[in-house]
Protein backbone atom coordinates (compact mmCIF):
# COMPACT_ATOMS: atom_id res chain seq x y z
CA UNK A 1 0.00 0.00 0.00
CA UNK A 2 1.29 3.51 -0.91
CA UNK A 3 1.95 6.46 1.42
CA UNK A 4 0.96 8.49 -1.54
CA UNK A 5 -1.82 11.27 -1.13
CA UNK A 6 -4.55 10.11 -2.97
CA UNK A 7 -7.55 11.87 -4.10
CA UNK A 8 -9.62 8.48 -3.59
CA UNK A 9 -13.69 8.99 -2.69
CA UNK A 10 -13.27 6.28 -0.85
CA UNK A 11 -10.51 7.61 1.68
CA UNK A 12 -12.17 9.83 4.33
CA UNK A 13 -9.82 12.72 4.91
CA UNK A 14 -10.62 15.14 7.30
CA UNK A 15 -14.35 16.26 5.82
CA UNK A 16 -14.49 19.47 8.78
CA UNK A 17 -11.03 21.06 6.92
CA UNK A 18 -12.52 22.08 4.10
CA UNK A 19 -15.95 23.92 5.73
CA UNK A 20 -13.98 25.40 8.42
CA UNK A 21 -11.94 26.96 6.16
CA UNK A 22 -14.49 28.67 4.01
CA UNK A 23 -15.44 30.23 7.36
CA UNK A 24 -11.55 30.72 7.98
CA UNK A 25 -11.48 32.79 4.81
CA UNK A 26 -15.89 34.79 5.44
CA UNK A 27 -14.17 35.89 9.06
CA UNK A 28 -10.59 37.07 8.41
CA UNK A 29 -10.96 37.98 4.67
CA UNK A 30 -14.64 39.10 4.47
CA UNK A 31 -16.72 38.33 1.30
CA UNK A 32 -17.55 41.84 0.63
CA UNK A 33 -15.30 42.43 -2.29
CA UNK A 34 -14.48 38.77 -3.06
CA UNK A 35 -15.27 37.71 -6.81
CA UNK A 36 -14.44 34.48 -7.13
CA UNK A 37 -12.94 31.39 -5.52
CA UNK A 38 -11.43 28.15 -6.35
CA UNK A 39 -11.19 25.15 -4.07
CA UNK A 40 -8.88 22.63 -5.41
CA UNK A 41 -9.80 18.95 -4.75
CA UNK A 42 -8.33 18.12 -1.51
CA UNK A 43 -5.18 14.89 -1.01
CA UNK A 44 -6.14 12.48 1.54
CA UNK A 45 -4.11 9.88 3.45
CA UNK A 46 -6.47 8.33 6.05
CA UNK A 47 -7.61 11.09 8.29
CA UNK A 48 -5.16 13.70 7.13
CA UNK A 49 -6.03 16.36 4.56
CA UNK A 50 -4.18 19.24 3.09
CA UNK A 51 -5.84 21.34 0.21
CA UNK A 52 -5.75 24.70 -1.55
CA UNK A 53 -8.56 27.76 -1.63
CA UNK A 54 -7.85 30.64 -3.90
CA UNK A 55 -9.30 33.60 -3.51
CA UNK A 56 -9.69 36.61 -6.07
CA UNK A 57 -11.09 39.96 -4.57
CA UNK A 58 -12.09 43.35 -6.42
CA UNK A 59 -9.64 46.30 -5.46
CA UNK A 60 -11.42 49.23 -5.23
CA UNK A 61 -9.24 51.53 -6.99
CA UNK A 62 -8.39 49.32 -9.78
CA UNK A 63 -11.73 47.59 -11.39
CA UNK A 64 -9.03 46.02 -13.58
CA UNK A 65 -7.50 44.26 -11.16
CA UNK A 66 -7.97 41.16 -8.91
CA UNK A 67 -6.42 40.52 -5.66
CA UNK A 68 -5.03 37.41 -5.33
CA UNK A 69 -5.07 35.48 -1.70
CA UNK A 70 -3.76 31.86 -1.09
CA UNK A 71 -5.28 29.57 1.60
CA UNK A 72 -3.80 26.03 1.92
CA UNK A 73 -4.85 24.18 4.75
CA UNK A 74 -3.75 20.69 6.26
CA UNK A 75 -6.13 18.63 9.03
CA UNK A 76 -5.99 15.73 10.69
CA UNK A 77 -7.80 13.97 12.69
CA UNK A 78 -6.91 11.37 15.53
CA UNK A 79 -9.36 9.72 17.67
CA UNK A 80 -11.34 12.70 19.34
CA UNK A 81 -8.89 15.10 18.47
CA UNK A 82 -8.71 17.60 15.43
CA UNK A 83 -6.64 20.38 13.81
CA UNK A 84 -7.25 21.99 11.12
CA UNK A 85 -4.78 24.59 10.42
CA UNK A 86 -4.51 27.05 7.52
CA UNK A 87 -2.05 29.52 6.42
CA UNK A 88 -3.00 32.67 4.38
CA UNK A 89 -0.95 34.00 2.04
CA UNK A 90 -1.18 37.42 -0.11
CA UNK A 91 0.22 36.66 -3.82
CA UNK A 92 -0.56 39.92 -5.50
CA UNK A 93 -2.70 41.18 -7.93
CA UNK A 94 -3.32 40.44 -11.87
CA UNK A 95 -6.08 41.19 -14.41
CA UNK A 96 -9.22 39.06 -14.07
CA UNK A 97 -9.14 37.39 -17.88
CA UNK A 98 -5.62 36.38 -16.52
CA UNK A 99 -7.23 34.76 -13.17
CA UNK A 100 -7.94 30.89 -15.50
CA UNK A 101 -4.30 30.69 -16.76
CA UNK A 102 -2.94 31.76 -13.16
CA UNK A 103 -4.82 28.99 -12.00
CA UNK A 104 -3.90 26.13 -14.70
CA UNK A 105 0.07 27.22 -14.17
CA UNK A 106 -1.30 26.44 -10.20
CA UNK A 107 -2.23 22.81 -11.17
CA UNK A 108 0.61 22.61 -13.57
CA UNK A 109 2.99 23.27 -11.08
CA UNK A 110 1.65 21.32 -8.19
CA UNK A 111 2.27 17.71 -10.69
CA UNK A 112 0.19 15.26 -11.36
CA UNK A 113 -1.58 14.75 -7.92
CA UNK A 114 -3.29 17.70 -8.25
CA UNK A 115 -6.52 18.19 -10.40
CA UNK A 116 -8.61 21.32 -12.05
CA UNK A 117 -10.51 23.46 -9.02
CA UNK A 118 -13.87 24.04 -8.75
CA UNK A 119 -14.79 27.60 -9.86
CA UNK A 120 -17.06 29.79 -7.25
CA UNK A 121 -18.29 33.16 -8.43
CA UNK A 122 -19.23 35.32 -5.50
CA UNK A 123 -19.33 38.40 -7.21
CA UNK A 124 -19.51 40.89 -3.51
CA UNK A 125 -22.71 38.21 -2.96
CA UNK A 126 -22.94 37.20 0.59
CA UNK A 127 -25.79 34.77 -0.43
CA UNK A 128 -23.50 33.26 -2.73
CA UNK A 129 -21.08 32.68 -0.07
CA UNK A 130 -23.42 31.06 2.41
CA UNK A 131 -25.18 28.66 -0.38
CA UNK A 132 -21.39 27.26 -0.97
CA UNK A 133 -21.57 26.52 3.07
CA UNK A 134 -24.67 25.63 3.21
CA UNK A 135 -23.22 22.70 0.91
CA UNK A 136 -21.63 21.08 3.70
CA UNK A 137 -23.34 19.40 6.80
CA UNK A 138 -23.63 21.70 9.84
CA UNK A 139 -22.14 19.92 12.41
CA UNK A 140 -18.69 20.09 10.25
CA UNK A 141 -18.21 23.88 11.17
CA UNK A 142 -18.35 22.94 15.09
CA UNK A 143 -15.78 21.58 17.69
CA UNK A 144 -17.40 18.22 18.72
CA UNK A 145 -18.31 18.20 22.34
CA UNK A 146 -16.10 16.27 24.49
CA UNK A 147 -17.20 13.11 25.40
CA UNK A 148 -19.76 12.92 28.38
CA UNK A 149 -18.67 10.58 31.48
CA UNK A 150 -20.97 8.30 32.64
CA UNK A 151 -22.10 8.84 36.07
CA UNK A 152 -20.76 6.23 38.55
CA UNK A 153 -23.31 4.59 41.42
Amino acid sequence: MSDAPTRDADDPGVPEALPRTLVRIQDELGVEGLDRLWVFPPLRRGRRERGLVVASFHVTDEPDRRRLVTVAYAAERSGLDLTVQSTVTEEGTAPPDMLPRVMEGVVRRAGEDHSDAREVEIDRASDRYEALLAEFEPGLFEPRPAPVEAEKP
